[in-house]
């Protein structure tokens, strides 16, 4: 529950050949549950932590009137990437090919899931498990120098990530 707001996550996969295609569907079936669904490239993201602070803060930010993007979707986004750029931000949500995704749905709507198992699989776990490869692309992504890693602790990466997408709220 995020400020009086249920919004539940699972963890999927999916090809995709199409991301319009997928966009259109995904949209379609909110619209029809009048639920937002966000799709985040959980290789991309810090684990369940990270989806929630960007969730968290694009609620607050929605309630505030202070959002800088048109659709609560890409304000999620955009503080998932700590950044103030839809062509980044987009960059965190799916691609074209294999998929690992956090599926987002705010607010909660248990019809909404039955739509989506004809288009997501749904899978068992959290992601938390990163290759080396995947850690890197973390720091790399959101700027994590082996001296502020050090600072802090090797095992504080995803503090520092979610410390680096709060930072959104405070630049706007």
């Amino acid at each position: 529950m995020i400020k009086n707001v249920l919004c539940e996550i699972r963890p999927a996969t999916v090809t995709i050949t199409d991301r319009q295609e997928l966009l259109n569907r995904l949209q379609a079936i909110g619209k029809t549950h009048k639920t937002h669904i966000i799709c985040f490239d959980a290789d991309k993201m810090a684990g369940r932590r990270h989806v929630l602070a960007a969730l968290r803060h694009a609620l607050r930010s929605r309630e505030a009137g202070t959002m800088i993007s048109n659709s609560f979707e890409m304000e999620a986004l955009l503080f998932a990437a700590g950044s103030r750029q839809c062509s980044i931000a987009s960059s965190f949500g799916f691609h074209e090919g294999e998929n690992r995704l956090w599926v987002c749905c705010c607010p909660e709507s248990p019809q909404v899931w039955q739509d989506l198992f004809g288009v997501l699989k749904f899978v068992a776990g959290d992601w938390t498990n990163r290759t080396p490869e995947q850690v890197a692309q973390l720091r790399e992504l959101f700027g994590i120098t082996d001296e502020e890693l050090e600072a802090a602790g090797a095992d504080r990466l995803d503090d520092l990530i979610l410390e680096r997408t709060s930072l959104l709220e405070v630049n706007r």
